[in-house]
């Protein structure tokens, strides 16, 4: 049984939607403000699309940009168009070190960081992961989203539950208060006082049960290895505009924990590490010469594939004029050992060209050989 590769603590994921047409354009602009304000050290974008070509490949954007003044991120941005609208984008970084949450979010570095952007759908369920979501009022419908957010979705998912009905200080995102590095890759879902039952029927199936009036982040899927729900839940959450610590904490725990990749990261990162082509000039000339040296080391092992070749045909050719030559003894009649003995030489040669070697024959009364014995 095989393992699910877990994700590099190097590596930061996050995959969503832009609802509008105009993403590229989005991300072009945003990129080179952050470059003239030297947020970001450099960056690549695909060509510009030709006027009226329908294009269906993926976009392709990168970006480098260092944090904890020293420490370079590495980030790649894959959009595609969707046949139920909007544009899909996955996003895959990684630090010359292990991703500490308090660095800025990659995702503020291909997109803008304002709520009138609509780039920030979480895939899987169509949320805002910069909001807080109202779980809906029908029990399918609650069932349906919860499912999604547990089995198809690279977001970190958090249920909460309102004790009571709250106001607009209750109804804060929790997102504002994460570190920087989660505040896009959470989703929030609230469920109102009445829907306690409700929820905890649709999380049954994946073990999990949120307390009244508190919280627990849901495993996703795969599920973490050692994830327990009493581990990564909270009681009580107070949802009067203090800030919540200890879901904070809890959040935050969760989100550092060693996880399985989820369906297609593994690509990402894949394609990330080998596809990269934003090189500075240093890594350009290590790069040429990793190639040299690959050249080389194929140019010898070509030389030496020749060499063996030709000392094998050399071996075929000498075994043949043998055998030529003992042709006329051969056609005399059966063999002695003396005359078996060419054939015998080239049976071996060739049986060293292919790698094995034959054993001789074995020596014996011929097969019509019979005693004759005198009554």
């Amino acid at each position: 049984m095989s393992s699910t590769p877990t994700t590099p603590p190097t590596v930061w994921l996050a995959r969503g939607r832009h609802l509008g047409s105009d993403a590229e354009d989005v991300l072009r602009r945003n990129l080179r403000r952050l470059k003239d304000s030297e947020v970001v050290d450099d960056f690549s974008t695909p060509p510009e699309p030709e006027p009226e070509a329908e294009d269906v490949q993926d976009r392709v954007f990168e970006a480098r940009w260092r944090v904890a003044e020293d420490v370079t991120v590495r980030a790649r941005l894959t959009l595609a168009r969707v046949s139920s609208g909007g544009q899909e984008w996955v996003l895959a970084a990684e630090a010359e070190q292990p991703w500490d949450q308090r660095w800025p979010s990659p995702a503020t570095m291909f997109w803008p960081d304002s709520p009138d952007v609509p780039w920030d759908r979480e895939a899987a369920t169509g949320l805002r992961l910069r909001d807080l979501s109202l779980l809906p009022s029908d029990e399918k419908d609650v069932r349906r989203v919860l499912r999604q957010a547990v089995r198809g979705s690279w977001a970190v998912h958090v249920v909460v539950h309102e004790a009571m009905t709250t106001d607009q200080r209750g109804r804060r995102p929790l997102a504002r208060l994460l570190p920087p590095s989660l505040r896009h890759r959470v989703v929030e879902h609230r469920a109102e006082p009445q829907q306690l039952r409700v929820v905890n029927w649709a999380l049954r199936d994946f073990g999990v049960e949120v307390p009244r009036g508190g919280a627990v982040v849901l495993p996703g899927t795969p599920v973490p290895p050692g994830y327990d729900d009493q581990d990564f839940s909270v009681r009580s959450v107070f949802l009067d505009g203090s800030e919540p610590t200890d879901l904070i904490e809890v959040v935050t725990r969760f989100a550092g924990l060693p996880k399985p990749q989820p369906e297609g990261a593994g690509d990402a990162v894949t394609a990330l590490r080998e596809q990269w082509k934003l090189l500075t000039l240093e890594e350009e000339l290590a790069r040429e010469r990793a190639l040299v040296t690959m050249y080389a080391e194929a140019l010898e092992a070509m030389t030496k594939s020749r060499d063996l070749y030709r000392e094998a045909a050399e071996q075929a050719s000498e075994a043949l004029a043998a055998y030529r030559a003992n042709a006329p003894a051969l056609e005399q009649g059966p063999l002695d050992t003396q005359a078996a003995s060419p054939l015998q030489q080239l049976t071996r040669t060739f049986g060293r060209l292919k790698g094995t070697r034959r054993p001789g024959r074995e020596e014996g009364p011929s097969d019509g050989a019979s005693d004759h014995r005198v009554n």
